[in-house]
């Protein structure tokens, strides 16, 4: 059975530093596309980075590029997503997801997630 499990959310202030994980149990994250996405309240969910399954391309939306830092490791098999430069817009529960094709930004290519980390970031 496929178990994803995020962990690292919390509350920090804007301009702080927080770092998520997605640790898996019943699949290897070497053999899918990882993503990350978020969603506040009363919004859809949105995507934020992916590392594919080779680990050499990563992809980011535009609003966290060069803030937020995708990376994998395989030893683990965890995918984490640091995150600095924290802003309020950035408050949200993020989620990981893994699918089996290279469409990084496309939502319903997931097939498994995890139940979500909340993370709050304070003016």
């Amino acid at each position: 059975q496929v178990q994803l499990v995020e962990s690292g959310g919390g509350l920090v202030q804007a301009g702080g530093s927080l770092r998520l994980s997605c640790a898996a149990s019943g699949l290897s994250f070497s053999s899918y596309a990882t993503g990350w996405f978020r969603q506040a309240p009363g919004k859809a969910r949105e995507f934020v980075a992916a590392i594919r399954w080779s680990s050499d391309n990563t992809y980011y939306a535009d609003s966290v590029k060069g803030r937020f830092t995708v990376s994998r490791d395989d030893a683990e098999n965890t995918v984490y997503l640091q995150m600095n430069s924290l802003i309020p817009e950035d408050t949200a529960v993020y989620y990981c997801g893994t699918a089996s094709m290279w469409t990084p930004v496309s939502v319903h290519e997931y097939r498994y997630w995890g139940q979500g980390t909340q993370v709050t970031v304070s003016p």
